[in-house]
């Protein structure tokens, strides 16, 4: 009887808010005061790899770059490598609102080292999309002048409403042509979103799989230079 007692108790599920810390990479302007370039890698990605790709856009140099890693840390199952997540399925809502926190502590930890001035634009690719979206739409960021959004493999957040969309002012929104992840009906459907935000969109589909190449990088420069002095 005390054995079928036992079983038939339920588990209670809480959450606690608990402090971390996250680890991001900057690469410096060639001068002070430049504008900040953020940038959110993919999945079972470090930092590193998002930076690798901020380099390859031509004039890159004029922003301070910063490219902020996932806190969801785990070992790669055939290296042992160190890599990293944006969030799960599990308690996804309080992962959105930690990891939205976060950016917004690593941007102003920045600015302030880097005496950062004019714009904040926010580059992802792939899962890392979603984490620039919902930072440029971020109620916590609006103090800070947001200048848009450039998205390669990944899709727009789906809680993001439209109201806080229209907070971006700008998105690339860029898809290869042969990317399984990223569909043409999700890109198509993006689009048709981010317009209806009153968000300016250039759309970009490039010859290329879910993968950020020269087009892309020359796509982002040219979007870049409309906040250079």
């Amino acid at each position: 009887m005390e054995r079928d007692a036992l079983a038939e108790r339920v588990s209670i599920e809480r959450t606690i808010e608990t402090t971390t810390h996250g680890r991001y990479l900057v690469l410096p302007a060639a001068r002070s005061s430049a504008p900040l370039l953020v940038g959110f890698h993919g999945y079972a990605e470090l930092a590193e790899a998002q930076l690798d790709r901020l380099r390859t856009i031509p004039g890159v140099d004029r922003w301070t770059v910063v490219c902020v890693q996932g806190l969801n840390r785990f070992y790669e199952r055939r290296t042992n490598n160190v890599i990293a997540g944006w969030m799960t399925r599990q308690d996804r809502e309080l992962a959105i609102h930690d990891n939205i926190a976060y950016v917004g502590r690593v941007v102003d930890a920045v600015a302030q080292e880097r005496n950062a001035g004019g714009v904040v634009v926010f580059a992802g690719f792939s899962q890392g999309v979603a984490m620039a979206y919902r930072a440029a739409a971020a109620a916590a960021l609006a103090t800070r002048r947001i200048g848009g959004v450039i998205s390669v493999g990944g899709d727009v957040p789906p809680e993001i409403e439209n109201d806080a969309l229209r907070r971006i002012g700008t998105a690339l929104v860029c898809r290869g042509i042969r990317d399984q992840w990223y569909s043409t009906e999700t890109h198509k459907t993006d689009l048709q979103r981010l317009r209806a935000s009153d968000v300016a969109v250039q759309a970009l589909e490039y010859d290329g799989a879910h993968e950020w190449t020269p087009e892309v990088a020359a796509a982002a420069s040219r979007l870049l230079d409309r906040w250079q002095p």
